[in-house]
Formats: structure tokens, sequence, C-alpha cells
């Protein structure tokens, strides 16, 4: 037993003189001689030159640039943040609040403008603790999602008022309530004739199956006749799937729908559907997931997005129980037409995973890794692929453009910690949203010479891209905005003070806000905006945020503050028609015009003047000519401007290059651009034409050490000053 425990002492022993041979002193290393580590060594101390026992290792001097110093004391700071402890705990919080106000490097300058030399892993886009609002005292508070369009007019308003206590998250009222659609549920609710029935399921297919696959075209069609034939009306899987069709059906022909006690036509179909479909099925069919897929996206109609969000969830766990991710056998599925509807029902179920969890700022439910599923492809033989199915191009494209959209969430959006900074984050998604643009089939781009030929599906995935391009870059417009302000406040007026990554950001925002408001209202103008959607009031409701903060920047143009008011003007429109989205989106936007014109009256004796409107909205009176999509306006002067302050440009509807770009007159600097370029509406616009800036090639050549290192932006958004920082509402 003793012999045992001397030899693991002794091993013990010769392991440790093993390791500690790498470190030997400089005597002993010069002689050649065994070295016992420490410092001093057992060698140098019998000998007397303690103090002069030295490790090369430690000791060795090599020349190195100042910047390359700088650069290892920033990994080093970047590793120690990546390896603390998890930011939601207090003892974290306080850590980092601790490190921010020691670290000069961290903190912020006397001067008041932001250091850009940090390079922290933490999300500098939101704070350490979730968002909750307090709607219903006897319910719980609901989840704010910063990556939802909502939530970033808050923060907008936040900082139009100076206070993030005051100016609190809006309530959503404008919805389709349980008992709503339990009183449109009440009544017997019918099939309708058959040729009702055809018409209805016409208007829904002609309307969805050119951007959504739910169905199979033509299958569904013979399938209506043979209930009809057989009178088969008591079948539940064919009422819940049918019934859901008849609510777009109405939704697309009727204006309203008094009896059902909603605003928005279809209700009653969408009740009865709703209540007989099976939530929980131990096994469940592709028609089953169908009716899921119709229900959650009538449901963005009732502007119930919650519902939409659940339901296209229990769509996926099911399709997961069947496999849907994984190509099947052809020998377990044989009819090439059922395969395919199988890969596209999957892939639309992911497309609504993300798009919905995008409006919401909620994580996506399945990671891309876990999916092992081909792309939709065509099938043959050739005319029963075209019977049955829309294109398959397009329906990839819009696969790849979610998959950004989820990546965009989770990158920008979330509280995940991650090795790059912001900013090589952000130039990824870019350059991922470059190459959709740049890879997208010549059929499926925009017609730019006469933009009110472009065909529906066309128009939406380009609203869609646009809209991904706005989810990504607007953070760094509000954070420019920021900036802005803070150089007015402290008298600094060089633009180059602001890194080029940061206005190059801002201008993409600003040019996909003013492309999609352009799309949009050239569907306005020629009544072809439906009028109970969802997602052109949204669009329209996002673009107009970045208008209206594109009107107090540098690389904007006052210009764009007669386009949020004409946005505003349209969803009020849209709202009185009975759209419910455009109702809770115009009500948003009435509360940062409010903000707006008080901070404009507020700030008006301080901000440098730049080129003044002619008119005002009050004043201006817009009549259409016989052109297509010209417009002339007759300007009235306002009868008290001091009451006005916050004044609009003429004319709404089209952007314009009034007059020379520099001068006494203008407002402008002498050889800088005025950064409108004239177009008319929804002309000259092209999706692709904010990647083909100077500026932004060069942001999305730059390497990620030049990113990391030289153009930051985190350290303005610190604990302290964060730009969605929501600890007053946890």
């Amino acid at each position: 037993m003793n012999r045992r425990k001397h030899t693991r002492t002794s091993d013990s022993v010769g392991e440790t003189l093993k390791l500690r041979k790498i470190i030997a002193c400089e005597r002993c290393h010069s002689h050649k001689i065994k070295c016992s580590g420490g410092q001093p060594c057992a060698k140098c101390r019998v000998v007397g030159c303690a103090a002069e026992c030295r490790y090369p290792a430690r000791d060795r001097q090599v020349k190195v640039s100042e910047s390359y110093l700088e650069q290892i004391l920033a990994e080093n700071r970047r590793l120690k943040e990546q390896s603390g402890s998890s930011a939601n705990t207090p003892k974290a919080e306080q850590g980092e609040r601790s490190t921010l106000g020691t670290d000069p490097e961290l903190s912020q300058p006397v001067e008041g403008t932001p250091d850009e030399g940090n390079t922290s892993v933490r999300n500098p886009l939101i704070g350490d603790r979730a968002w909750f609002q307090a709607y219903d005292p006897s319910a719980p508070p609901i989840f704010v999602g910063e990556a939802a369009c909502t939530a970033f007019a808050t923060r907008f308003r936040q900082f139009l008022t100076g206070s993030s206590t005051t100016t609190v998250h809006i309530r959503r009222t404008q919805y389709v309530k349980e008992e709503n659609i339990a009183a449109a549920n009440a009544g017997k609710i019918l099939w309708p004739s058959l040729q009702q029935a055809r018409l209805l399921v016409k208007i829904a297919l002609r309307q969805i199956s050119c951007i959504y696959h739910v169905l199979l075209r033509k299958s569904t069609m013979e399938k209506l006749e043979e209930i009809y034939r057989t009178e088969d009306f008591e079948c539940t899987v064919n009422q819940c799937k049918f019934f859901a069709l008849f609510a777009f059906g109405e939704a697309y022909s009727m204006r309203s729908e008094p009896s059902s006690g909603s605003r928005v036509p279809g209700t009653s179909y969408f009740a009865r559907s709703l209540s007989l479909v099976q939530v929980l099925p131990e096994r469940t069919s592709i028609t089953h997931l169908e009716t899921l897929l119709l229900l959650s996206l009538f449901s963005y109609y009732l502007n119930r997005r919650h519902s939409a969000y659940v339901l296209i969830g229990s769509a996926m766990r099911l399709g997961l129980c069947i496999g849907l991710n994984h190509n099947i056998p052809e020998s377990q599925c044989i009819d090439p037409i059922e395969r395919q509807h199988r890969v596209r029902i999957w892939w639309t179920i992911y497309i609504f995973d993300r798009m919905w969890a995008s409006k919401m700022g909620l994580p996506s439910q399945i990671l891309d890794d876990d999916i092992h599923l081909d792309m939709p492809s065509i099938t043959s033989p050739t005319h029963l692929y075209e019977e049955q199915f829309s294109d398959a191009e397009y329906i990839q494209a819009n696969i790849n453009l979610a998959r950004i959209v989820g990546d965009t969430t989770a990158q920008v959006y979330s509280r995940r910690k991650y090795t790059e900074t912001f900013l090589q984050r952000v130039q990824k998604l870019l350059k991922a949203l470059k190459n959709w643009v740049d890879t997208l089939p010549e059929h499926l781009r925009l017609n730019v010479d006469e933009p009110e030929m472009n065909r529906k599906h066309i128009t939406s995935i380009h609203l869609a891209f646009n809209q991904c391009v706005i989810l990504t870059t607007r953070p760094t417009l509000l954070h420019l905005l920021k900036l802005n302000d803070a150089r007015e406040d402290a008298d600094i007026t060089s633009r180059e003070s602001i890194s080029q990554p940061v206005l190059t950001l801002g201008e993409a925002c600003i040019h996909a806000a003013r492309h999609s408001h352009s799309l949009i209202l050239t569907k306005w103008i020629n009544g072809s905006l439906p009028v109970f959607g969802y997602f052109h009031a949204h669009y329209l409701f996002s673009s107009c945020l970045v208008l209206a903060m594109s009107s107090f920047v540098t690389i904007g143009s006052p210009a764009d503050l007669g386009a949020f008011e004409t946005g505003l003007e349209v969803l009020s429109s849209m709202s009185e028609n009975g759209n419910l989205a455009a109702s809770e989106f115009y009500h948003n936007l009435e509360q940062v015009k409010g903000c707006l014109d008080r901070f404009r009256a507020k700030r008006q004796p301080d901000i440098p003047r730049r080129r003044q409107p002619s008119a005002t909205t009050a004043g201006l009176d817009v009549t259409f000519t016989s052109a297509p999509l010209a417009l002339s306006t007759t300007a009235t002067a306002p009868t008290d401007t001091a009451s006005r302050p916050f004044s609009t440009p003429v004319p709404d509807f089209v952007y314009t290059q009034p007059g020379p770009t520099s001068g006494p007159n203008t407002g402008y600097i002498q050889g800088q651009e005025d950064p409108l370029v004239a177009r008319e509406l929804g002309g000259g616009f092209t999706t692709a034409m904010a990647f083909m800036e100077p500026t932004m090639q060069d942001f999305l050549a730059q390497s990620d050490l030049d990113l990391g290192l030289l153009h930051p932006v985190e350290a303005f958004m610190n604990d302290s000053e964060n730009l969605y920082s929501g600890h007053e509402f946890s």
C-alpha cells in the first residue's frame, strides 16, 4: 500500500517536473541544467541570483506597432466579455455596469460623442432583459419583440420625446377578439351554392396560390365538384379546408359582412373552420396541414398575429411528426405530384414560420440544420405540373428570402452572444441579400419602366425583400439619428465625424423604404391594393417610419416627410374601409406624428435650416391627370405656419429634386449632392439600387478585421444609454 502511494507520488512529481521544464529561467537554460520552475527557481535562490532570475517567454522584447497592441487589447476585452457569465443575472449586470463605468475605452467621452473603438460581442441594440408591457391587470403582460415594427415605432417615439418611461408601447386593440369569433360561429353556417362556391374558391386560388403553395389547384377544384356531386357535406376535414377557402374568397370579393359582427368579410367561414379543425390529431394528414396554413394566413386578415404564430407552430410540429423535413423515398410515395406537394407544403410552413416570427420579434421554431429536404422543383409530366403548381423558381426565391429574414431576427434583434461584432453580422446579412437579388431570375424582376404592370406575386416578393433590408439596417438609422441629435446639441456639424459604414447602412434603409412606399402607392392608385390584406399595410407602416426619420438626418431629405404623411392618409383610408391592421398602424403613426410635431417645434430654433418645403399638407390640393401615375399639385399657403411647425414638401406622391443642389437658398453645402434623385412614383427604382452605391460596395468588401476594429458602433449603445434598452418595462 505504501509502495503504491510512493509510486503515485513519484509519478506525480515527475509529471510536474516535466511540465515545468517548458518554463526554465534564463540562467538554467544557458547552463543547460534542470530548472525547478517558480520565480525565483531553487537553483537561483541557492547561488544568490534570485533577483535576476528571468523567464525568456515573459521578458522577451519585441518591437510591435501601437495599432497592433490596440488590436490585442480589444481582442482581450472581447474574449473576457464572451467568457463572462450570463447577462441576465443581476450579478452579471452589475459587473458589466462597473466595467463600463471604469474602462475609459468603454465609457462615453466627455465631449458627448460616442467612442467607436469598442468591439464588444454583446448585442448593442437591445437591453439585457426582455420587454414586457402590461395591458390588462388580470392577464399576464405581453412580450414585445424588438424586431416588431410597432416596437420600433415606440423606440422612435421614445427618442422624440426624450423619455423611455412615459412613452410606452401602444396597446393593440384593433383585432377580432375571441367573443367576436364565437358570435360569428353562433349561427348556422351552410355551404354556399355550387356556383358561389366555385367563385369563392377560384378567387382564393387566384389571390393566394400565386404567392404561397397551400394546396393543389386542380385537385382542389375537382374535390369541390365531387363534394357537391355526392352531397358529402358532413366530412369535417373537407368542411374545414373549404370553409377556410370561402373565407378568403369573401375577403377578396366583398366589402363588409355585417351579419358576422366583424369588419372583415369571411369571418363566419373562418370561425366555423377554426371551430371544427382538430388541434391535436394523433395522426395528421396533408389536408389538415393545408387547413392550418389557410387559417394561419387568414388570422393576419383579422390582425390576430399571435393566433397565426401558434397555428403555424402546430403545423410545423405536425409536419415534423410525419417527416416533412426529409425527402420521402419514391417507393413510399410513387406519385410525383404528391411528393412535390409534400415538399412545397413543408417549405410554405417554413416561410410562414420565419416571416411570422419576424413580424413579432419571436424566435423561429426550427433550425436550418434540421431540414434535409430538396428545394421545390419542376416535375414530369409538365402539363400535370402546370395544372397543380406555381413557379418553382419563385418559391425557391421566397424560401431563400425567408431564411435571411430568420437570420436577421436572430442576429440583429436577439440577446444571443456572437463572436462577430454587430457590423460584421450586418455585413454578412447584406451580402446574403445582395446575392439574393443578384441571382433572382429575370422573370421575377420588377418592371421599372411600367411599374403598374407588375404582377401581384412579383411586387409581393420585392416588398418582402425591402422589408428585410429595412429590418437589417433601421437600428443603425436610429443610431445615426441619435448621433445627429447629439452633434446638434454639441454644435458639431462635421459629417466626417460619423463613420462611413453607419451612413451607408442608413442610406440603404432609406432607399428600401422609398422603394416600398412607391410600390404600394402605385398599387393604391391603380386600385389593386387588397382592402383587407395585412402585409401591404404593414410594409407601408414600416416604410413611413423610416421616411419620417429620414427627414431629420443628413443623408435623408425633408421631402421624405411628405411621403410619410401620404402613407398616413393611405392607412387612414384603408382603416375606414375595414382593414384592422391598417387601423392599428394608422393609430401608431398618428402618435408618431404628434411626437414629430412637438419635437420639430421644440428643436426648430436649434436645427440648422435646410431646404424648406413650399407648402403644407393642409394646403395641398392633389389632382390626377390623364397620364398614368402623373400627378399635378396646387399649393396654397398655410394660414398659420407657427401652429404647424411640421410642414411637408410638395408634391406628396412624387419624389422630386426641387431646384439646385447647392447655393444660398437651398440650405445644402456647396458641392454636396441632394440625396433625393428625381424619380416619378414607382418608376426609376430598382430593388438592387441600394447595393450599387460605391459606399455600399466598399462596406461589403471590407474584411472582418476592418469591421471589427475600425468601424464598430457598439460603444454608443451601452447599458446606460442603450438603443433598445428595455429595463424600464420588465
